[in-house]
């Protein structure tokens, strides 16, 4: 959520920064609200002051035995101005809370401008793409020759967009969800979380999928939970409503959970495979810090998710998103993608934010800069680190070898029992 101080006090800024986004926000439209609404916040404060001074001035003559008729009447006429200025006041409020809820952050300065991800900036690559001497098999027909990934059988149980893990499938799974726990709690310092699936809508509110994105979440009845779209949404919301001390800052978790998305939008998109499921696994990062660090943590937290694909030595690049292809939430954005052998391209393995204040707001998150001082809203950030079924994918596909087995990144034999490779079954 936007400040309004800056809405008042800064338009230009507002309406460059949504421009950016390629975005046409009437900006003019806010501000009347705005002044309208502090109008009437000054009127009624005024009516207020004369009810009271009326009230006082009848006890007073009936002190004195005199007649409080006409100034009965009077304080009445002011309660009933006040009323209807009052619901006049609560229906600009709601209109003025209504158009800042659905207004996008404003873009960083280091974000480039476009509109689409073709005009997003690789700042960087690590490591070469394998070249293959045999056909490259994609991951869902490399999973099913080695007899530990099923989509039929998920079909038949749940419906389009599941899939079914077995034997050695279900293991590798389980292998990187511990491995990017290990890495993260132990070498990056981050504090393990295990938070609840079901969060409800003040949480999802806070982080910004609510109400711009519901048609993306699964409601679940009854209750009105909502199941997790991803750990963001939970980690986030630990500290909701709460004032942090300066000292804490930064704060850093992580969180396995399982995520779930209804895709809507994406008909058509990525039907087979892995890619874009209804319910993945995900490890997540998110952190809190002082509005003049947060910058610095987002390079660290990224450098983090990006070591996790260093450790399984899988090609990636990063990039910096456009404004055109920038989260509602976000100010900045670097996606990490990581090389698929059977596509011949980089595919989204991990969006690594900073909101600045634009969740602490929503979610009521702050902080003292020191001692005694006012409590200011602190920037929040996250990242996955890594989405946990898209690093199994690289992980197949880049270690396919010509029998038709996989062979498995060093980092991971600890976790698959001193094994190097799956074999088919």
């Amino acid at each position: 959520m936007l400040d309004i101080h800056v809405v008042r006090n800064n338009p230009e800024l507002v309406a460059a920064g949504l421009t950016k986004r390629g975005q046409s926000v009437a900006v003019d439209e806010l501000r009347t609200l705005d002044t309208k609404k502090r109008a009437l916040v000054t009127e009624v404060d005024g009516l207020k002051r004369q009810r009271n001074e009326s009230s006082k001035s009848i006890g007073e003559l009936m002190k004195k035995g005199g007649d409080a008729a006409a100034l009965r009447a009077e304080t009445k006429a002011l309660g009933d101005t006040i009323a209807a200025r009052t619901k006049d006041l609560e229906a600009v409020e709601a209109e003025l809370d209504e158009l800042l809820k659905r207004l996008p952050n404003l873009p960083h300065e280091s974000v480039p401008a476009g509109t689409s991800e073709s005009d997003n900036v690789v700042v960087r690559t690590w490591g070469a793409p394998r070249v293959f001497d045999f056909p490259v098999q994609a991951h869902w027909d490399l999973g099913a020759s080695l007899g530990i990934l099923d989509f039929e059988r998920a079909s038949r149980m749940t419906g389009a967009r599941f899939a079914l893990l077995t034997g050695d499938g279900a293991r590798l799974e389980r292998a990187l969800i511990n491995f990017m726990l290990d890495l993260h709690t132990t070498e990056h310092g981050y504090t393990e979380v295990l938070p609840p699936f079901l969060v409800n809508a003040k949480s999802l509110f806070g982080t910004g999928q609510l109400p711009k994105f519901e048609a993306d979440l699964f409601k679940v009845e009854p209750g009105g939970y909502y199941l997790v779209p991803t750990a963001e949404v939970p980690v986030t919301n630990i500290h909701a409503e709460e004032i942090l001390e300066a000292g804490q800052l930064p704060i850093a978790y992580c969180a396995y959970t399982p995520c779930f998305r209804s895709e809507a939008g994406s008909y058509g998109k990525d039907v087979r495979g892995l890619i874009r499921q209804h319910q993945f696994d995900k490890v997540e990062l998110v952190r809190f810090s002082a509005p003049e660090d947060s910058y610095a943590q987002h390079e660290l937290l990224t450098s983090h998710a990006e070591e996790v694909l260093k450790r399984l030595e899988l090609p990636y690049r990063v990039s910096n998103l456009c404004g055109g292809d920038l989260g509602a939430a976000s100010a900045k954005t670097y996606d990490i993608e990581v090389w698929l052998p059977s596509q011949g391209v980089y595919r989204e393995i991990s969006s690594c934010s900073n909101f600045e204040a634009y969740q602490a707001r929503r979610a009521n998150i702050k902080y003292r800069p020191e001692e005694g001082a006012k409590s200011v809203h602190l920037h929040t950030l996250n990242g996955s680190g890594l989405a946990v079924g898209r690093t199994l994918v690289a992980v197949l596909e880049n270690g396919q070898q010509r029998d038709g087995s996989v062979t498995l990144p060093r980092a991971l034999a600890a976790y698959m029992g001193g094994r190097e490779r799956i074999v088919p079954r």
